[in-house]
């Protein structure tokens, strides 16, 4: 039998469809379920104002929740919700957003992760904050949302940014 999601977790799967509908107590239910997640990204991106930008992000999904369209799309949704509603939160008080760690799907030597993040640490903060909302999967229309510039100059710091990435690279020989 095929569910109409089936890449959710089970619980989530389960509790998104009645969230969606209406039923108060699966929307409560669903945001127990991925409260862990949403405060592990607001903790990479708020840091120190992690608790109040998860209660925000909370609060924006709870409010958009009856806006999603496909359920598949759910964790994804939930991450730009998120990231948008942590960067949010932390400029209102006061800090700068952070960027989050260098996170790698495959085994790498620990050396490149301390030199990568010695290259982000030294660029411009806008240029960090368009590479580390690149890396949270943030296409440059939502990063332009997000931070309140035109789509233009999202674009431009982003190109800028590689390029000083790429500079700045120089691995280690093997």
């Amino acid at each position: 039998m095929t569910t109409a999601t089936p890449q959710l977790p089970s619980p989530v799967a389960r509790l998104l469809p009645r969230a969606t509908a209406g039923d108060e107590q699966a929307m409560n239910d669903l945001l127990v379920q991925i409260r862990p997640y949403v405060a592990r990204v607001c903790h990479s991106v708020a840091r120190e104002h992690h608790s109040d930008a998860t209660q925000e992000a909370l609060l924006a999904i709870y409010r958009g929740l009856r806006t999603l369209r496909e359920p598949a799309a759910f964790f994804g949704w939930v991450r730009s919700v998120t990231v948008r509603e942590a960067i949010r939160t932390s400029k209102r008080l006061g800090g700068e957003p952070a960027l989050p760690p260098v996170e790698s799907r495959h085994e790498a030597d620990p050396l490149d992760t301390v030199h990568i993040n010695d290259v982000l640490g030294r660029m411009s903060e806008p240029h960090r904050q368009v590479l580390a909302l690149r890396v949270y999967g943030l296409n440059e229309k939502e990063m332009a949302e997000t931070l309140s510039l035109p789509i233009g100059t999202v674009r431009s710091r982003l190109h800028r940014a590689r390029r000083r990435f790429q500079e700045a690279w120089q691995p280690t020989a093997a």
